[in-house]
């Protein structure tokens, strides 16, 4: 596929995406909890999938990055007040404050940019990274609420149920997505001699995320598997 159809494609379908979730919110279909995890799981997968259409040239990573970066300047400046957006505001704030975006949904951006930029599809650590924040760390939260159990002693505030949802989610998305990647031949790897290192990253992110910081596991979760993986892979 063209470079530029590439970059439009995906970035009308990460458009739809965000906008479906922020039309279901203000329907009050979904609730405003779970509308910013879901946009959390969703984002990444759909992002790195479209990977898949940009040829092989040095521009593509930028190009591609170019999409969460319009994102992240969307959530800053609606964050700040410049922009008015209710529907962002309900889909991915707790309280309904925008200031709450420059928190969480801006650091998740950020990360998104950068990784595409140094990791792209030639390396699995972006992609393993980025599905871990996804799936692993989406899925904490929208299971956690939702599962009886007990709170983690060292984290009050955190659940057996949601670590647990957090291990299970980063590994199913990081390895399924790497499967892929690894057989359409974009990254020359043997995916069962890769496995145990996606699942000792996966371990080590589930252990950063069950810690009691809130709003920072955007940036926490990923940057240990980024420092781990460079090490592993």
């Amino acid at each position: 596929m063209p470079l530029w159809l590439a970059f439009f494609t995906t970035f009308i379908l990460s458009i739809i995406w965000l906008r479906l979730i922020d039309s279901l919110t203000v329907k009050g279909v979904i609730s405003k909890k779970l509308s910013r995890k879901i946009i959390h799981v969703g984002t990444g997968p759909i992002f790195v999938l479209c990977w898949l259409f940009f040829p092989e040239d040095p521009l593509s990573r930028y190009f591609a990055a170019i999409i969460p970066f319009l994102i992240t300047i969307q959530f800053f400046l609606i964050g700040i007040g410049v922009i008015k957006d209710q529907a962002s505001v309900d889909a991915m704030s707790r309280t309904g404050d925008p200031k709450e975006i420059l928190k969480g949904p801006f650091f998740y951006g950020v990360v998104f940019v950068l990784l595409t930029i140094l990791f792209w599809r030639e390396s699995p650590i972006g992609i393993i990274a980025l599905m871990i924040l996804c799936g692993g760390d989406g899925f904490a939260d929208i299971i956690g609420r939702r599962v009886p159990s007990f709170a983690l002693k060292w984290s009050p505030g955190k659940s057996f149920a949601g670590t647990i949802s957090m291990f299970l989610g980063g590994l199913i998305f990081s390895s399924i997505l790497i499967l892929i990647f690894i057989k359409l031949g974009f990254i020359n790897l043997i995916f069962w001699e890769v496995f145990p290192k996606i699942l000792l990253l996966n371990i080590l992110a589930t252990i950063i995320e069950s810690l009691p910081v809130r709003d920072w596991d955007n940036i926490t979760v990923p940057v240990i598997v980024v420092m781990v993986g460079l090490i592993l892979f």
